[in-house]
């Protein structure tokens, strides 16, 4: 690793750990914040996310991103601004591949029907999940419960898109636990992670949008910064195939993005006066971000990309099914608590909203495949959508 930055999170500063494990457990000369990333690797949780949606709904093709395909590109470019910046890697990269182990099975889609169903029990959202999931329901050690990760991957997940006024019901669980300061700003680590996501899955799904055909080329064109990227990938390879062209837009794209992050962000902790990590959790605003440029530029592909690709009748279509799977596997399990496995309904509580959270715990952890077969064998026959 590079030096690190006076401004940088340093493990041998960390604010410790919920459980204390003493020095028997350390396994290898690791410090905190590269056991955490290698307690989440190793994670069953983690382990799903191969299966759990992200554009496509349980994708026929090898080649379209899932949740985990996803979170390793997000950790990738998330450790390259890290190091650039002279942040921590390791930090960075926990956050970045933790971040989405939180999403339900369907994503979004499985996300909108949990809530629903926990409409009155408190809700469901899969930032608070996430921690949830870490802290409680993956449990991989035998003295604790979750897997005990610092203090600073805790709170980086808890608010890596900025503080939280308003903790769901998980969320202020595992803040009333281990307090994580949730009104004020999380280190510059998480917010790199927070940033690195959107950069990811702004310039990813452009190209499984493409594999899919929900998007032409002539479409992507009328958005501005696609355009101009556009241009000069012709410009340098005026003899390129269209396929590997499209394919050097996107790694254009990264690239341009995270370049005007790095230079935005350094001319930001300047202007700040930035000198430690206590200056940053004061500072009172992200110090992470794009240029006001930029930041127009990737609202506007955004837009584009909501219009054309999230929205399309498609994925509509695709999106209502799933929510039908999840909330039919809610109402099932809800009126025979006896048809979930058996783990699951011998630690069922009778107390609302504690077995309604239960339900939905069990099902938030099921991948695509597994909530299919599962809705098929509770619920009864599904037609699916074409590739779905």
């Amino acid at each position: 690793m590079t030096d690190l930055a006076p401004y940088a999170s340093d493990p041998a500063h960390s604010r410790g750990r919920l459980h204390d494990e003493g020095r028997g457990t350390a396994r290898g000369p690791r410090d905190a914040f590269q056991r955490d990333r290698d307690r989440i690797v190793h994670s069953i949780s983690f382990r799903r996310l191969r299966h759990k949606t992200q554009v496509f709904m349980a994708p026929d093709g090898d080649h379209f991103r899932v949740r985990l395909t996803h979170s390793l590109e997000v950790a990738q470019i998330g450790r390259t601004i890290a190091r650039a910046l002279g942040l921590n890697e390791d930090l960075t990269e926990a956050l970045c591949l933790a971040h989405d182990i939180g999403h339900p099975p369907f994503g979004h889609a499985g996300e909108a029907a949990l809530k629903a169903a926990l409409t009155g029990q408190g809700g469901f959202d899969h930032n608070g999940n996430t921690l949830r999931v870490l802290t409680a329901i993956d449990c991989p050690y035998p003295a604790w419960d979750g897997l005990n990760l610092s203090w600073e991957t805790l709170e980086g997940l808890a608010k890596h898109n900025g503080p939280v006024g308003d903790p769901g019901w998980a969320l202020a669980a595992a803040d009333a636990a281990f307090p994580l300061d949730l009104a004020g700003h999380a280190s510059l680590e998480a917010q790199v992670a927070a940033i690195a996501d959107d950069i990811a899955y702004d310039n990813h799904d452009i190209d499984d949008g493409l594999r899919a055909g929900l998007l032409t080329l002539e479409q992507l064109l009328a958005v501005p910064l696609v355009a101009r990227n556009w241009d000069a990938v012709r410009a340098r390879f005026p003899d390129g195939a269209p396929k590997r062209l499209m394919r050097e837009l996107v790694r254009a794209q990264i690239g341009a993005m995270v370049n005007d992050l790095i230079d935005e962000t350094r001319r930001r902790l300047a202007a700040a006066n930035i000198g430690s990590v206590g200056d940053v959790r004061a500072a009172g605003q992200a110090l992470v971000g794009f240029s006001e440029a930029m930041r127009e530029d990737e609202r506007a592909l955004k837009r584009f990309m909501y219009a054309n690709l999230y929205h399309h009748p498609l994925q509509l279509a695709a999106a209502e099914m799933a929510r039908g799977v999840v909330a039919g596997l809610f109402a099932a399990y809800d009126a025979d608590p006896a048809s979930m496995p058996q783990g699951w309904g011998d630690r069922l509580v009778h107390d609302e909203p504690w077995r309604s959270r239960h339900i939905a715990d069990f099902i938030a952890g099921m991948t695509d495949r597994y909530a299919i077969a599962r809705y098929r064998e509770a619920v009864g026959a599904i037609d699916l959508p074409e590739g779905f």
